[in-house]
């Protein structure tokens, strides 16, 4: 006899963010908002992204993605880094039902453990990355 539904999930814990529209995929440019000397990035990954054959990546506020850094200081240029999207220009919505974009596509270099490389963030980020990121919504000045 076979019991059904008993296998233990092994792995990474995922954490759970209500599903917002994907603003973001490969090859998308962001600007990089923190002081850790980038300023221009474009995503070549979106980390734990499974998705149809052929179909590209796409991200959302609060996703990581792999970038590589497009201009900046010439000791990061050409690196990949580990990159957190804290603003997107596109229209999601809220649990709540609100409706809310931003000017920009913008995102702040992480490390592998999600510790910001930067000691402040320029600008606005969204509420749901400071959520999933509590180290990012300490250095940020504004959270919408």
């Amino acid at each position: 006899m076979v019991k059904i539904g008993t296998r233990r999930k092994l792995g990474r814990k995922k954490i759970v963010k209500p599903k917002t529209s994907y603003g973001l995929m490969n090859g998308s440019k962001v600007f990089i908002t923190d002081n850790s000397g980038a300023k221009i990035a474009k995503i070549i990954n979106v980390d734990h992204k499974k998705t149809r054959q052929r179909r590209l990546p796409a991200a959302t506020v609060g996703d990581i993605c792999t970038v590589t850094i497009r201009k900046g200081k010439p000791e990061l240029r050409g690196n990949i880094l580990k990159c957190v999207i804290v603003r997107q220009r596109r229209i999601y919505r809220r649990i709540d039902g609100t409706r809310l974009c931003f000017e920009d596509n913008a995102g702040v270099i992480v490390s592998k453990e999600g510790e910001p490389k930067g000691t402040e963030i320029r600008g606005p980020i969204a509420r749901e990355a400071a959520e999933t990121f509590p180290r990012l919504a300490s250095i940020s000045s504004l959270i919408i």
